[in-house]
């Protein structure tokens, strides 16, 4: 399954991102989780990879049970800080003999703890691993954009100007980093198409999941939380929680719809694997002859 010819569709091509399951409990719901969002209409499912490569056997183990056992069409992470060529070159083989045809390359970030030593020979950028894939697979690849700019940017121009790079390397498709604002995204495809960004680029979505979740990631990713979403929360119990779910799938509702009717080619919902916000709101896009 290549990402890139989805996106050709006239059609909105919905995907959903997972993070590979962290312990034994989390391991035994994620089958039930794939199973309910399965029965979702979607394009493909996508799995993360550690920083300086932490998780990448759990990753693995994910991507297989997705394609083997679910048959559900997979994109598989890459996230190349601190890896060396060969192990980088190792990975990619392992995911090639699986079947894996579409990979989404990040540079990640160094993982926590001091004992960690990255190899002298790994990439500084997303953009220098894209071209080393690009020169030896025949995958399809996917890299990232931030329409607040990357949290390490300089500024948002030069951070546009690395994402053509990523492009001209060989990226076929751009997801963004999730945003509470469409007027930023809107601004950045813009910026991006000015500058000869031609590849599809699909927007993140983050659904609000708690209220301390949403202030600890828009600190980490730099996502804005914004005066109007900052207003509703303000308004609803942080310690309701389904109160601040439903919220979050209101808000998230919203936001697709003005982007489904500005032509977006597709939605791509960060589920932090849960089921209940992501299933609410494509199914409420449905009802709507949106989706």
């Amino acid at each position: 399954m290549r990402v890139a010819n989805l996106y050709k569709s006239e059609k909105p091509v919905v995907s959903m991102e997972f993070f590979p399951p962290r312990n034994e409990k989390a391991a035994k719901n994620f089958g039930p989780l794939i199973n309910k969002l399965s029965q979702l209409e979607h394009g493909y499912m996508s799995v993360t990879f550690g920083a300086g490569g932490s998780t990448r056997d759990g990753s693995y183990q994910t991507v297989k049970e997705l394609i083997v056992e679910k048959k559900r069409p997979t994109v598989a992470y890459i996230a190349g800080f601190g890896l060396g060529p060969d192990e980088i070159t190792k990975i990619l083989d392992k995911y090639k003999d699986l079947g894996v045809e579409t990979i989404f390359v990040i540079r990640g970030d160094k993982p926590e703890g001091d004992d960690f030593s990255p190899h002298p020979e790994s990439f500084a950028y997303a953009s220098e691993m894209i071209a080393f894939i690009k020169n030896r697979y025949d995958f399809t690849l996917g890299c990232a954009g931030y329409p607040e700019g990357h949290i390490e940017a300089a500024n948002r121009k030069k951070d546009i100007e690395y994402l053509k790079l990523k492009v001209d390397n060989g990226a076929e498709y751009i997801v963004s980093q999730y945003f509470y604002d469409n007027a930023l995204f809107f601004e950045y495809v813009e910026k991006c198409r000015a500058i000869g960004i031609n590849v599809p680029i699909i927007p993140g979505l983050m659904p609000v999941y708690t209220v301390k979740m949403t202030k600890m990631l828009s600190r980490i990713c730099g996502s804005a939380i914004g005066g109007k979403l900052q207003g509703r929360l303000d308004a609803v119990d942080a310690d309701d929680k389904d109160a601040v779910l439903n919220l979050g799938i209101d808000f998230a509702v919203e936001q697709c719809r003005g982007l489904l009717k500005e032509g977006v080619a597709g939605l791509h919902f960060y589920t932090m694997n849960r089921s209940k916000s992501t299933s609410a709101i494509i199914n409420r896009l449905k009802d709507e002859n949106l989706l």
